[in-house]
């Protein structure tokens, strides 16, 4: 099985380095011609995983018709360029892999839903769990969810990708998969919040479960399963992401809890999706009737409405209940 990858930031090259095991030929298109040349170059890509040999069987690209002969392709653009980038690459009736984390602003889709909309021909599987790029590109272990409505096509694509050192596990939970990998995102702000203001490691184990069964209610209110939310594209995305400054979301509300502005945080090349994702989560909680008050919470500090030590107040205050 012949593998494209298109996009070409740090989780995209990591998967390029995944999918070029045994030395099998890649394609990954990039938008930055930086990158581009710099993969096929040098087998690094110095714009956003420096420092990391990259297999030499990674093509770089930034035409999008150079993955014509690949019969499945990855697609880790950021989520609010998904359908965008869907439209320009001629997916037609080709599997694809989704692997970006979050929900469509405006229309409230997830990832799949975007998908089935652009690509109506396409079968879809979803790749979501516990993985910070570098650790995947130095081929660090790494367990993450596989998951396809189609059993047998899920599997075909996890035996495709699986190496001793990255192991998917396959899922017939779409919904649950993506939920969790985007309300992660936003929770991971609210616990680098918490680390900026210097609160502890107690108040983030709290803030980690009190977030946790936030995700549970969202997803099972959107139909996911219960197993798949306590799973590595859940839980353990959640822990992984909320633990870390290597996180994106995480390091974006330290730096919030530190007294930055938002503005001047989002403004490198990285992107920290769950600051797109974050006001879009909180129309679609409401919408299902959904209490999210830890993601209330950072759209208030996103949005400038409140600043970091009235929101923790905010949370702290809220009426004692019972735990659920």
């Amino acid at each position: 099985m012949r593998l494209g990858v298109i996009g070409g930031g740090a989780w995209g090259t990591a998967l390029a380095q995944v999918a070029a095991k045994s030395g099998d030929p890649v394609w990954l298109w990039a938008r930055e011609p930086e990158a581009v040349a710099s993969i096929n170059a040098s087998h690094q890509n110095q714009l956003f995983l420096p420092g990391i040999p990259l297999s030499p069987a990674i093509h770089a690209t930034n035409d999008f018709d150079a993955l014509s002969g690949c019969e499945t392709l990855l697609i880790v653009t950021p989520a609010q360029h998904m359908r965008a980038v869907l439209s320009a690459a001629d997916i037609g009736n080709r599997p694809i892999i989704l692997c970006a984390k979050g929900i469509e602003a405006g229309t409230q889709l997830l990832m799949s839903e975007v998908a089935q909309d652009v690509c109506p021909n396409a079968p879809i599987a979803v790749l979501s769990g516990p993985t910070f790029a570098g650790e995947v590109a130095r081929r660090l272990p790494t367990a993450i969810t596989l998951a396809c409505a189609d059993p047998a096509l899920g599997q075909r694509l996890a035996t495709r990708l699986a190496q001793p050192h990255f192991r998917p596990y396959a899922s017939t939970d779409v919904i649950g998969a993506e939920i969790g990998g985007a309300v992660k995102n936003v929770l991971a702000i609210a616990c680098g919040v918490v680390d900026g203001r210097g609160l502890g490691q107690n108040a983030r184990a709290a803030l980690i479960a009190r977030g946790f069964a936030e995700m549970t209610r969202f997803g099972l209110a959107r139909g996911a399963s219960p197993e798949t939310l306590g799973g590595l594209s859940g839980l353990g995305d959640l822990v992984l992401t909320c633990s870390s400054t290597q996180s994106r979301n995480f390091t974006l509300g330290k730096g919030l809890g530190e007294g930055r502005v938002a503005a001047e945080l989002l403004a490198g090349r990285t992107v920290a999706e769950g600051a797109f994702t974050a006001p879009v989560l909180q129309l679609a909680a409401r919408a299902a009737g959904v209490d999210m008050p830890v993601v209330d919470a950072v759209c208030a500090l996103l949005g400038g409405l409140a600043d970091a030590d009235s929101i923790v107040g905010k949370l702290l205050a809220r009426p004692l209940r019972r735990e659920g």
